[in-house]
């Protein structure tokens, strides 16, 4: 069995390096990104099963960065990370195609629920 292919892009330099290394020690296979074009570069090289997306990111908005990823493979998922419950981002995100939204400080096991149920969407797709 193949492990989960996670692009998790996020400015804030340490959380997301310590998050990645707590998904590969739970067998996930992990990349990161520290701004939007990093991250779509990311998406053609790396082909991830899941991205996990900041909201607040440089280079372009959360949102932009969602289409942008849908428009090329409607097919990863997108779970959207963010540090404010803005509900019209998350209106925008979910109407735009993200799977979930997960409002930061994140919980590992939430996260490995979240993305476990996004591969499997889109593995059935």
């Amino acid at each position: 069995m193949s492990l989960t292919k996670v692009l998790l892009v996020d400015d804030e330099v340490e959380f997301a390096s310590t998050l990645a290394e707590r998904l590969e020690l739970r067998n996930y296979e992990v990349r990161t990104a520290g701004n939007a074009l990093e991250g779509l570069g990311l998406i053609y090289k790396y082909a991830p099963d899941v991205v996990i997306l900041d909201l607040k990111i440089p280079g372009m908005d959360g949102i932009e960065a969602l289409k942008a990823i849908k428009k090329h493979d409607p097919s990863i998922e997108v779970i959207m990370l963010t540090g404010h419950g803005d509900g019209f981002s998350v209106e925008e995100g979910l109407k735009n195609g993200a799977f979930e939204y997960i409002i930061k400080p994140v919980e590992i096991s939430e996260l490995m629920s979240k993305i476990d149920l996004a591969k499997k969407k889109r593995d059935k797709e």
